[in-house]
């Protein structure tokens, strides 16, 4: 068998902007320690799933307030982005 090369990763610049994060990822991080409070002990995936779980039963109504931060900090990044690619170009 031939032997495969290991593909070399280029390093993350630690200056370059963070992702934006999506409705649901400001939804989980608003109800993560409420779903570990109401469920002591919980494994860490069962806290995911309970989370998707939640977040399928909301109405499009309730999901309004995140969907809106994620649409601002979707512009923060692009913003960001503009900015770094400027500054590096």
């Amino acid at each position: 068998m031939a032997e495969r090369k290991k593909a070399v990763r280029k390093k993350k610049d630690p200056d370059a902007p963070k992702r934006s994060l999506s409705a649901y990822m400001f939804f989980a991080n608003d109800n993560r320690d409420i779903v570990r409070a109401e469920n002591p002990g919980i494994a860490f995936g069962q806290v995911g799933r309970l989370l998707g779980e939640r977040w399928k039963a909301l109405t499009a109504d309730e999901k309004i307030p995140y969907e809106k931060k994620a649409n601002d900090d979707k512009k923060r990044y692009e913003k960001q982005k503009a900015e770094y690619a400027k500054k590096n170009s």
